[in-house]
């Protein structure tokens, strides 16, 4: 199965992220997803352990990355 329409192929959720927070900025990104931990006290860290396990904020930064790429 080809990845080549994948935009997120090939991309780390924490390279993603990076990427997203280098970009917007921590405070921007909590009021674009309404995600707690780009908001309270926020960290790589902590952030990628919260999207691991919640996949409707995973997806919803996964689509902010996209956007971003376009």
């Amino acid at each position: 199965m080809s990845q080549a329409n994948n935009p997120l192929h090939g991309i780390t959720l924490e390279k993603l992220l990076i990427e997203l927070v280098e970009h917007y900025g921590w405070e921007r990104l909590g009021e674009m997803t309404n995600i707690r931990c780009f908001t309270s006290d926020p960290s790589i860290k902590s952030s990628l352990k919260f999207l691991r396990k919640t996949e409707w904020a995973r997806t919803k930064v996964e689509n902010l990355y996209i956007d971003l790429k376009r």
